[in-house]
């Protein structure tokens, strides 16, 4: 991840803070972070440590605070960050069945997901991010299901005037004490790979030549499947014929329906 000490940064969701307080450790310019939680929540779940170090550092940190919805926003200043990070965000497991009922008895769970990652690019672009300042959103996320299954660098930007830019491999050891936790579970997230996704507001960024390009993207693969190089036609028809192809080709039906219902809206 790729962390100035120009930058003014503002974290989301971050469960037990313990990633905003690793970034202290890099010394930016000014920090926010934000928990979805309250505190009594997050100190039941994974006790107040990485708060009060955060509080003995002056950093500010807003509680109960929805990114989807600005009547949770409250205090948090406007248009004041150089960067708002998300790191490995997944919507919580549902309480109850009529809770299911209510959210996704017609929208598949996957596009809740990218409803929510779309609603964040969007939010921090047009509330947080300082229009002379980086403007720049990371999202971190997994190479496994269900967070492959998103389509991170083509499907959550579409319909808007934001440009993704590239990624780069998130290093774990470049935070000490970030513990990745499970959603709504006092329990650690196996640490398998991760990768930070990049947007901006522009097409090229001055950190542009630090970032990898868009994977997949050519003739030769299946870009929502991230998979190839297909040397042979008879390659690519088999992956079409796949399990997993048919899988997400059904995730991006729905997904395009549903933009085009909020659009609509």
């Amino acid at each position: 991840m790729i962390i100035k000490k120009e930058w003014r940064i503002l974290t989301v969701g971050d469960g037990d803070l313990s990633f905003s307080n690793a970034l202290l450790s890099h010394q930016p310019k000014a920090l926010t972070a934000s928990v979805y939680d309250s505190l009594a929540t997050l100190s039941g779940k994974y006790g107040d440590h990485f708060y009060r170090q955060l509080a003995a550092n002056n950093t500010p940190v807003f509680f109960e605070f929805d990114v989807t919805k600005p009547a949770s926003w409250g205090a948090l200043p406007k248009h004041s960050f150089d960067l708002v990070i998300f790191q490995f965000p997944l919507l919580p497991a549902f309480r109850s069945f009529s809770e299911y009922q209510e959210q996704a008895q017609e929208i598949s769970l996957n596009t809740l997901n990218r409803r929510l990652l779309r609603t964040f690019l969007i939010n921090a672009f047009n509330h947080f991010l300082d229009p002379d300042g980086q403007q720049l959103c990371f999202i971190t996320s997994k190479d496994v299901k269900p967070y492959r299954e998103w389509n991170i660098e083509n499907a959550l930007h579409l319909q808007t005037d934001i440009s993704y830019l590239g990624s780069v491999n998130f290093e774990i050891a470049d935070f000490p004490g970030y513990k990745i936790r499970n959603v709504e579970r006092d329990k650690f997230v196996r640490d398998t790979r991760g990768t930070t996704y990049v947007w901006g507001k522009t097409k090229h960024h001055e950190i542009s030549p630090e970032l990898q390009s868009p994977l997949y993207q050519d003739n030769h693969f299946c870009t929502a499947c991230r998979a190839g190089p297909f040397t042979r036609e008879e390659d690519r028809m088999e992956h079409s014929q796949s399990k997993r192809h048919k899988q997400m080709m059904e995730f991006e039906a729905l997904w395009l329906e549903d933009l085009r219902h909020l659009a609509e809206k």
